[in-house]
């Protein structure tokens, strides 16, 4: 089965006596989902569980192929279109790869990147723009400050980083003795966005490493809400001390 089959599949879905549901699907209405399958392909990827992998990877290209065919009702686009703009669009951007352009270094190579963007028509007044509103924040916060670093604004090592978010700590402490909300909030932030930039200094993805610590909560509560049903206990008649108990057990056997 190839991609045309998966095209002729959405046609006959959206035709006259397809299916209700996708009948009635507009781009808006679908935005929810592209959203939601794209990180059940995550989560997958996380598992690494080749399996679901497939499976999420393709309910994520059914995705694509539903906007494609109502953007091809509409007579705007189809799936050909975007395949041929895509594929366009990475020859021209490695040249170094389907061409004979030799780059001395990733900066020169970057260099090459951004000018390419902008003959594109991609020329932007301000570096910052271009990163997607509608991105997770903690993803958002990275994106901007590579952007940022790119032209030097940027701490010279980690010791520089932690230094700040000691001050941004102490500031968020002195919003909490004070007792009013909006600066409590300003300060926090400015704590997460310190903590971006350490993941960034470091080499790690904020979202990345969020999402499996989240992961891990998960399955560490799963144990204690599972011996406590063993024991038929409710978690509310647990101590803090049991139920703590039972976190390190579940690390252990991490």
């Amino acid at each position: 089965m190839n991609l045309k089959k998966l095209i002729d599949i959405m046609a006959a879905l959206r035709s006259g006596n397809g299916c209700p549901w996708d009948r009635e699907q507009t781009s808006d209405s679908l935005k929810p989902f592209l959203v939601e399958e794209t990180y059940e392909v995550l989560e997958a990827l996380d598992e690494k569980d080749p399996e679901k992998i497939k499976e999420e990877l393709g309910d994520l290209l059914f995705q694509i192929v539903f906007h494609c065919q109502l953007a091809k009702e509409r007579k705007e686009f189809d799936m050909s279109d975007v395949i041929e703009t895509i594929s366009g669009k990475m020859l021209r951007r490695h040249p170094h790869v389907f061409g004979k352009t030799k780059f001395k270094s990733k900066e020169h190579f970057r260099k090459y990147w951004d000018e390419e963007k902008q003959r594109e028509g991609k020329k932007r007044e301000s570096i910052l723009e271009g990163v997607p509103k509608a991105i997770p924040s903690l993803l958002r916060a990275h994106k901007l400050q590579k952007r940022a670093a790119r032209v030097g604004f940027d701490w010279e090592k980690t010791t520089d980083v932690l230094k700040k978010l000691d001050e941004e700590l102490k500031e968020f402490k002195s919003a909490l003795r004070k007792k009013k909300q909006p600066e409590i909030e300003d300060e926090l932030g400015d704590i997460f966005f310190m903590l971006v930039n350490i993941s960034r200094f470091v080499g790690v993805n904020p979202e990345d490493a969020l999402r499996k610590t989240i992961s891990k909560f998960i399955s560490r509560f799963r144990y204690i809400e599972m011996k406590a049903a063993e024991k038929k206990k409710s978690l509310s008649d647990m101590t803090l001390k049991e139920m703590d108990k039972l976190w390190d057990e579940a690390k252990e056997k991490e």
